[in-house]
């Protein structure tokens, strides 16, 4: 069983942008940060329900292959499922849809309280609680397979920052946002906690850079 992150960046270090809507949760500029990681046939197949084949198949099919394998569990910030966006409104499922693709009990940290939620093969539990906390509930769920931290980067910054990530893999997009979160803050010595350090770029331009214990 490992921690795991996976998440997508621009080359100036910003994992979101600054200018979320209820329309556009992630901002404007999501499209251009995650394009490589959408165009793949596992994203395809995974999160659109696209069996026809199509999707490209090099480096990035690669890494989304690997983001969906062996996940038991997932923890993510209020902000990755929308509540910052409709925080009033006891009906809002997220921005999943009616099949989000995790697959996996996922352990929302959030100061809203708010009743356990199936949505087809995905459960989210709502937790107020310390980050340990949640990933012992989350290692527990797991049953033995990896818990993923999928985020935002300052949920990721707060795991890192604790030393509870065993694996992270960054995929840096060929863009420059000039604004928003950045997940390098306060990261310095990264390295020499997971010292284990690989790059690989795939014909996108995408940079993957994975830091393993």
């Amino acid at each position: 069983m490992a921690v795991r992150v996976d998440l997508m960046i621009s080359l100036d270090g910003f994992a979101t942008t600054t200018d979320t809507t209820p329309e556009k949760p992630f901002g404007e500029d999501w499209g251009r940060l995650t394009a490589s990681y959408v165009a793949t046939r596992t994203f395809r197949e995974r999160v659109f329900h696209d069996n026809s084949g199509a999707g490209t198949t090099g480096v990035d099919d690669a890494y989304a292959r690997a983001y969906f394998e062996n996940t038991g569990a997932e923890i993510m910030g209020a902000g990755k499922f929308g509540l910052h966006n409709f925080p009033d409104d006891p009906n809002w499922k997220g921005w999943w849809g009616d099949e989000p693709p995790f697959h996996c009990p996922v352990f929302v940290l959030s100061h809203t309280s708010r009743p356990t939620l199936t949505v087809s093969g995905t459960t989210f539990h709502f937790i107020d609680t310390s980050i340990e906390d949640a990933l012992a509930r989350a290692t527990a769920a797991a049953a033995g397979k990896d818990v993923r931290i999928g985020g935002g980067p300052t949920t990721v910054r707060a795991y890192l920052e604790a030393d509870l990530v065993d694996y992270l893999h960054v995929a840096i997009a060929p863009i420059v946002l000039g604004s928003g979160v950045r997940l390098w803050d306060n990261q310095r010595g990264l390295e020499a906690r997971l010292p284990s350090v690989t790059s690989e770029t795939a014909e996108s331009g995408t940079i993957h850079l994975t830091f393993a214990r």
